[in-house]
């Protein structure tokens, strides 16, 4: 019995969070965090926010929910911005440490045990995990080289300057009462917005290869079209956070031009190699984005139009 008791006392809670718009997958993500190693001194539960106009995951997700044995909470957190979601499943987490992880992934058993060891053996605020990219045995060999779809490190110049949700475990009180920003709710970007707030508060954070999960490449991704369209808009965003702390339009714009133009040379350089040119055309793509931001091009919006 005393042991029982210094057990509850020693356990620590984390509340993973996840979001999902029209897509069954999160049925199988849902399975994979049933598997976690918690061990003894951790305690998950699950929150899922339904995006959808309609709450169509309800069934899916509270099925899978006692399937699996999960301790899980669904919100209907209508409609087709992501940015709601995300803010339902911050209103909602109680737990000392929050995670996200998204709906077509799947956590590896070590995963969340990983994020929690990384965030103590650092005393950081923000821990972000490894994203692993899963192709399809009959993806071209040119994906499988580049391996554009895995999702990098957030560092920029040997320090963290991004962030991602897709892989991310969060101290609450880090948190506080900031948001996810609504305006970039259909265009993606959220994210990188919101974690460029919290370095602007002065949250820590780290990166660890320990904590993976593993992205399945779809059919509809499974293309260089998505990846240069992916690309585009995530230079958008980082092209209008540039301006938001205030950097020069005119040398944004000009810096991000010449970037575009050495990425293209180089493109016709590696014409070669199947993988190297089409790393280089997704990367003119990236800084085409920060250039179409200093000219006021609006973000291309790409969430909600479909659950693929």
């Amino acid at each position: 019995m005393a042991d029982e008791i210094a057990i509850h006392h020693d356990l620590r809670e984390v509340d993973v969070c996840v979001c999902t718009f029209r897509r069954p997958s999160v049925a199988d993500l849902l399975a994979s965090l049933a598997k976690m190693d918690l061990g003894r001194a951790l305690r998950m539960r699950v929150i899922v926010a339904d995006n959808d106009d309609t709450p169509s995951a309800r069934h899916a997700v509270e099925t899978a929910f006692a399937a699996n044995g999960l301790d899980g909470v669904y919100l209907h957190a209508p409609a087709r911005n992501i940015s709601v979601a995300r803010n339902a499943c911050l209103q909602a987490a109680t737990a000392p440490m929050i995670a996200f992880i998204d709906d077509d992934e799947i956590a590896r058993p070590g995963w969340l045990t990983g994020l929690v060891a990384a965030m103590d053996a650092t005393k950081t605020d923000v821990v972000f995990g490894k994203v692993n990219a899963a192709y399809a045995t009959d993806a071209p060999g040119w994906m499988r080289a580049s391996d554009l779809h895995s999702t990098p490190a957030p560092f920029r110049n040997g320090v963290i300057d991004g962030g991602y949700t897709c892989n991310v475990l969060m101290r609450r009180k880090a948190v506080g009462a900031l948001r996810f920003d609504p305006k970039f709710g259909r265009s993606g970007g959220e994210d990188t917005t919101f974690f460029a707030a919290m370095r602007g508060m002065d949250a820590s954070m780290s990166y660890t290869a320990d904590a993976v999960v593993d992205e399945p490449v779809t059919r509809s991704r499974s293309s260089l079209a998505w990846l240069i369209q992916r690309a585009y808009r995530s230079g958008q965003t980082y092209g209008l956070l540039r301006l938001g702390r205030g950097e020069s339009r005119g040398r944004i714009a000009a810096v991000s031009l010449a970037k575009v133009m050495w990425c293209f040379m180089i493109a016709g350089l590696t014409i070669w190699s199947p993988a190297l040119w089409r790393k280089s055309a997704v990367r003119a793509y990236l800084h085409a984005g920060v250039l179409g931001a200093a000219f006021n091009r609006a973000p291309l919006e790409l969430y909600g139009a479909s659950g693929g």
